[in-house]
């Protein structure tokens, strides 16, 4: 009887402990996810890219060495062109990446999600994608004006089939 009522005193003096450990760390210390005198500028797609190289007819030669069940008329590849992501904001280059394709096969979409904190005002903005075969340039561009208050938060969006960069 009397060890059984010390280790229910022990069993409740340990709970109380962990209990008034979890409601300090629920509220304390004090942390601050953002500058509140900042915006912020978020950068955030997934978009796919042409494939790597154009789809090619077999000739019958090629055709008579496949198996049966195998026999496409062409062969298509699936890996996809990384894309060239560039972000100029007041006439400096924020942000530039090659965003690589996703799957085993690199056969999905690149995905981009940035954050850029900013001071309040009002800025010109750039934004360019390359989502082509091609060496050089951009296949997509956009330029706006805005203006960013302390605590905002603009998104930037890419969307091909509605026209391509959003800012929202």
């Amino acid at each position: 009887m009397w060890v059984s009522s010390i280790k229910i005193l022990g069993q409740a003096i340990a709970y109380t402990a962990f209990a008034g450990m979890v409601g300090y760390f629920s509220a304390s210390p004090a942390y601050t996810h953002l500058d509140p005198s900042l915006g912020v500028i978020t950068l955030s797609f997934s978009h796919a890219g042409q494939t790597i190289t154009e789809c090619r007819r077999l000739t019958q030669e090629e055709l008579n060495r496949l198996a049966p069940n195998m026999r496409k008329p062409t062969d298509c590849p699936r890996e996809r062109v990384p894309l060239l992501v560039e972000l100029v904001l007041d006439d400096k280059a924020i942000y530039r990446e090659y965003l690589t394709p996703s799957g085993l096969a690199k056969d999905g979409a690149s995905t981009v999600y940035q954050r850029f904190s900013v001071k309040p005002g009002r800025y010109g903005l750039i934004a360019r994608l390359r989502d082509s075969r091609r060496n050089s340039g951009f296949d997509w561009e956009h330029q706006d004006n805005f203006e960013i208050r302390a605590r905002q938060n603009v998104a930037i969006d890419f969307r091909g089939e509605t026209g391509g960069f959003k800012i929202l």
